[in-house]
């Protein structure tokens, strides 16, 4: 970089006010391809889940919880994705692709946010199918359409305000070295990387925040599926338990397939790891599972099917 771009990135006091993204510049042959690959993964999800979204509202049949819950879902994912996906096609077509610091920041808080809503919505989602199987005859009385209302926001408050402390944490440090972001979108440990500050309070503050976000929420998933489970085995025939659990078989794919990414791609030692690895590991929960998402709740849905079936159909005939 030279001196006239170097005084575009940089304030009077020597901190960046622009990052640089290297993003895929090891793959730079194959950009096309990844550009379109990408592109048909971000559009077949918007349309996947606004798809998702209209059938709930559209048939009365889906006005339960369980499919309230489900749309909410499909809005953090299109959150989620239009966040990344994005900047990411920019990033690909073009060579060290600029960002703001402002622009980067935000990035990262509405990343952080549509990915702690789903921790909570997740657990919600458990909690309600706890009621369905465990609690039926007190299911009605206890999951009205109040409490579920009450149950996204308290989510979405509590995703924004511990997104908003690892945020504040982030926009504290200083950053005065190299401005190149050898990465795809702002994520905290490419940020921390950079700052030529004492990250040590800040990492340790995002580590505490990982208990309520991430650990907190999957406990109380599991433990609902164990009263699940504990439940199901009382029921004496098997079609019985099969048609019940049925019901958490969705839920249930998304936990492992959120959480399993989450995990791959945090938990596993970065030691030895090609930077190709660490970058695509990433794309697994901000692209792959909002993609995957609208299908598993399609496919394995059969009330779903069948309201598109028949919405299909009517189209059909009208044509």
């Amino acid at each position: 970089m030279d001196s006239h771009q170097r005084s575009l990135s940089t304030t009077y006091k020597g901190n960046f006010t622009t990052f640089i993204f290297l993003g895929f510049n090891s793959i730079t042959i194959y950009n096309m391809l990844l550009f379109t690959l990408i592109l048909m993964v971000y559009m077949v999800t918007i349309c996947g889940n606004c798809l998702i979204i209209m059938v709930v509202c559209y048939s009365k049949t889906l006005h339960s919880p369980m499919y309230f819950f489900l749309s909410q879902l499909s809005i953090s994912d299109i959150m989620l994705i239009t966040d990344i996906a994005p900047n990411m096609l920019n990033i690909v077509l073009h060579e060290r692709t600029p960002i703001s610091y402002f622009g980067c920041i935000t990035q990262y808080y509405v990343f952080g946010s549509t990915e702690g809503f789903e921790c909570y919505l997740l657990t919600v989602m458990s909690y309600d199918r706890y009621l369905a199987i465990c609690s039926p005859l007190h299911y009605v009385s206890i999951m009205k359409q109040t409490l579920c209302i009450q149950l996204v926001i308290a989510s979405w408050l509590l995703s924004f305000s511990f997104a908003f402390m690892s945020i504040f944490g982030v926009s504290q440090l200083e950053f005065c070295g190299p401005n190149v972001i050898d990465y795809f979108f702002c994520d905290f440990s490419p940020l921390v990387e950079l700052s030529c500050s004492d990250t040590t309070r800040v990492q340790m503050e995002t580590t505490l925040l990982c208990f309520p976000v991430l650990l907190l929420p999957f406990l109380v998933i599991v433990v609902s599926y164990i009263y699940i489970v504990v439940t199901l085995l009382k029921i004496p025939s098997f079609s019985g338990r099969l048609k019940s659990f049925s019901t958490c078989s969705s839920h249930l794919t998304v936990v492992f397939i959120f959480y399993g990414t989450l995990t791959a791609a945090y938990l596993i030692p970065k030691e030895g790891q090609s930077p190709m690895i660490s970058k695509i590991m990433p794309l697994l929960y901000t692209v792959f599972t909002p993609f995957v998402n609208p299908f598993i709740y399609s496919l394995r849905n059969k009330d779903i099917k069948d309201i598109l079936k028949n919405v299909i159909y009517k189209q059909m005939a009208f044509l």
